[in-house]
């Protein structure tokens, strides 16, 4: 049986229900729709709800079985609370953009720019156009000629990431650990910082907002130099890069200006791509792209020099936010109140939906 339309737009943000995946910064969004007097749901894999009933965050939990289990009948379900689903890492990475795409029920953000995120190859070209320093690729194996780190594509936390600093040594990691995976991209390994920009762009005020800023906490990349070189040696311990956790981190202030001019170049070349048309007010396409708008992370390296070199954007909320659910010194400065990004994301939609412009931030 066909999912059922939406409800008629109505402007009382208490006829709609913010609603999201029970994993990755779901407690935080909860939250701040309830800060927001909106009310919320979770959907949860059978066994994992225990969070969400312990933080008492959530209005309304939904188990499933497996995440397979996403069929009209849930959707249906979805679209008789006008809920509004907010998407995050786990959530692409257990739907996949395809399926997004197919989604009736409503959907905060561009759906289209998913597969811009989840391919490398085109996320270069986007953040190319808009002037960011990148790591050099490498096009194949062979033209490795100094420190490297190989990413499998998509959502998946850091895993299996590994260094290789020549053709020889990736081929060895490759064919022992990830015989099956071939889907990665070879980039130039940067010696620096590791930083994670979180932005947020609003499509009701067309500002762009620092949010905050975090550093990964990575297994076991940031435990290995707790052991001599000559044991790692001998233990042939191969560094990786999972990320377990997010450590909040302000950054010099006289390197904002330039994270504020990256953010702004990112989301204007955004808008020039093809990342899904906007509504006219009379209901046509004007044909012009909503473009990137949101949370959004620029995850960066910053060199002893001071670039700021960017090798992902990640196009939705991103786990880094999750230290920051009373807020962010930078969103101290901004806010009379504890402003998370999850409650920045509440915000916007309850705005929109109070001035008729609920179409304009959903996919």
């Amino acid at each position: 049986m066909p999912s059922p339309s939406p409800k008629p737009a109505s402007k009382k943000s208490s006829d709609y229900c913010i609603a999201t995946l029970g994993s990755h910064s779901a407690l935080q969004i909860l939250k701040g729709a309830r800060d927001e007097g909106m009310r919320n749901l979770v959907i949860c894999k059978k066994g994992s709800e225990h969070p969400y009933k312990s933080y008492d965050v959530a209005d309304e939990i939904i188990t499933i079985s497996d995440w397979a289990d996403w069929n009209e009948a849930l959707e249906a379900e979805l679209i008789k609370r006008n809920a509004i689903i907010i998407p995050h890492g786990s959530f692409i990475a257990y739907m996949g953009h395809e399926r997004v795409q197919k989604m009736k029920a409503m959907y905060y953000g561009t759906k289209e720019i998913l597969q811009w995120e989840s391919d490398r190859r085109m996320e270069r070209q986007w953040l190319e156009k808009a002037n960011i320093l990148l790591p050099r690729v490498f096009e194949q194996p062979e033209d490795i000629d100094r420190a490297a780190i190989v990413k499998f594509h998509g959502a998946s936390g850091g895993f299996g990431y590994f260094i290789a600093k020549n053709a020889e040594q990736f081929h060895e990691v490759k064919n022992r650990k990830y015989p099956e995976q071939n889907d990665f991209v070879i980039q130039e390994y940067i010696v620096g910082v590791p930083l994670y920009a979180h932005y947020f762009q609003s499509q009701i005020t067309g500002e762009l907002e620092i949010m905050s800023f975090d550093k990964r906490y990575e297994s076991n990349a940031d435990s290995i130099g707790r052991i001599k070189a000559e044991d790692q040696l001998a233990a042939n311990i191969h560094t990786s890069y999972t990320i377990v956790g997010n450590i909040p981190v302000v950054v010099r202030e006289s390197l904002l200006p330039e994270f504020f001019a990256m953010g702004e170049r990112v989301v204007q070349v955004s808008k020039e791509l093809d990342m899904g048309p906007t509504s006219s007010a009379s209901g046509g396409l004007r044909g012009a792209s909503k473009g990137l708008f949101g949370p959004f992370c620029l995850e960066c390296i910053v060199t002893r020099k001071l670039q700021i070199f960017v090798f992902e954007i990640s196009a939705r909320i991103v786990a880094g936010t999750n230290p920051f659910i009373e807020g962010s010194p930078y969103t101290a400065l901004k806010y009379k109140e504890p402003m998370s990004t999850g409650r920045r994301i509440a915000r916007e939609i309850k705005h929109a939906i109070e001035q008729g412009k609920l179409s304009e931030v959903l996919g």
